[in-house]
């Protein structure tokens, strides 16, 4: 894994970031300032759990896992975030260590950009601080959605909602999903054993709802799968 510097490629990696895309051409150039490419291959660690954030990061390319070790020595996945997610924000306003690591699932670029130029940015411009607050908003309901999904849904109900995640509720009813990485590493993100994962998408095949080839899950009813074990 190892860093360098391209200002004019990381500003105009910036200036497309949603999170960014209010800001003048003189701010990305600051952030651009505070900002480092990381080229990671597939299995580094960006950080580890433990480790003190200097800033946060967003993936331009690439896939990254965030993730505990349990004291048993099994591997807990937090989240799978694709291209585009930032992440590292909440923990970097805090100053605490890292409670997870993050680890590339696939070669990816990330871009780090440090605390310091985005706290001036912050200071600067109340809109990013609105964009901040909405992102990390949006990141707490979709946990709360977790929590009670593991606390009140049965591992059929929570894969089938997994599958389903990005299906309008009246939408194509011929739908394939493609999983974004294996099977065990969503299993750990669905609070499943990568057995149970299976099973249940055994027995979705053996009722027809799905058929599983390899990562791609060919839905032929979305309203079915919806409906099933309601």
């Amino acid at each position: 894994m190892h860093s360098s510097q391209h200002d004019i490629n990381i500003e105009a990696l910036l200036a497309h970031v949603p999170l960014f895309n209010e800001l003048e051409n003189q701010e990305i150039a600051r952030l651009a300032r505070g900002t480092r490419e990381i080229n990671a291959m597939r299995g580094d660690i960006l950080f580890h759990k433990g480790d003190t954030p200097t800033g946060f990061y967003l993936i331009v390319y690439g896939q990254v896992k965030l993730a505990f070790t349990s004291p048993q020595g099994g591997e807990k996945v937090v989240d799978i975030l694709p291209q585009g997610q930032t992440f590292g924000e909440a923990v970097m306003f805090t100053d605490k260590p890292f409670m997870v690591y993050a680890q590339a699932l696939a070669d990816s670029l990330v871009l780090h950009i440090s605390k310091t130029a985005i706290l001036e940015e912050l200071d600067a411009d109340p809109k990013l601080g609105r964009k901040m607050i909405a992102g990390l908003s949006m990141r707490l309901h979709q946990l709360m959605n977790d929590v009670e999904s593991y606390s009140l849904h049965s591992g059929r109900r929570r894969i089938i909602g997994y599958l389903l995640r990005d299906q309008p509720d009246a939408g194509e009813n011929v739908v394939v999903v493609t999983l974004p990485t294996n099977k065990g590493v969503i299993a750990s993100r669905l609070n499943l054993t990568q057995e149970h994962f299976s099973r249940i998408l055994h027995e979705l095949s053996e009722k027809g709802l799905i058929v599983v080839d390899g990562r791609r899950i060919h839905i032929s009813n979305v309203e079915l799968l919806r409906a099933y074990d309601l």
